[in-house]
């Protein structure tokens, strides 16, 4: 039986400023958060409405991150980039311009995917985000 949720996971030299930054910037909340002896954020879960992505730290190394690369180990490219749905493109857009978000693709109107912007984060992760819902659009 499937379940749904797909949950994003990434990793981050400063994980417990790219928690503040991402919660500041693009409007997620924290559901959990897990730090260590030395402070640094181990696990995050954090939430954008019935979404979530969950973070850690670059420092705690473990078999699950041999197998991930940071943007900076790899010229800044992405391997993917996470689509958010937000209900107010022009106010997110605004907001994580506000807090630094370096904007790759400026909010624009497309026929197909609606209104959207795609921005990098601190550490150099690729975000994208827009009014798009393929659910009613694959309705319509």
């Amino acid at each position: 039986m499937q379940y749904g949720p797909i949950i994003p996971i990434l990793r981050y030299d400063d994980s417990k400023a790219a928690v503040e930054w991402l919660c500041r910037a693009f409007g997620f909340e924290r559901h959990q958060v897990f730090e260590d002896e030395a402070g640094r954020v181990i696990h995050a879960e954090l939430r954008f409405g019935n979404s979530m992505i969950m973070l850690g730290t670059t420092a705690n190394e473990t078999d699950f991150g041999k197998h991930l690369k940071q943007p900076r180990e790899v010229g800044g490219h992405q391997t993917q980039c996470p689509f958010v749905m937000v209900a107010d493109p022009e106010a997110h857009y605004a907001r994580a311009a506000a807090e630094g978000a370096r904007i790759v693709f400026e909010l624009k109107s497309d026929e197909s995917s609606g209104r959207s912007y795609s921005c990098h984060d601190p550490e150099g992760f690729l975000w994208s985000f827009g009014d798009y819902n393929p659910w009613t659009a694959a309705a319509g």
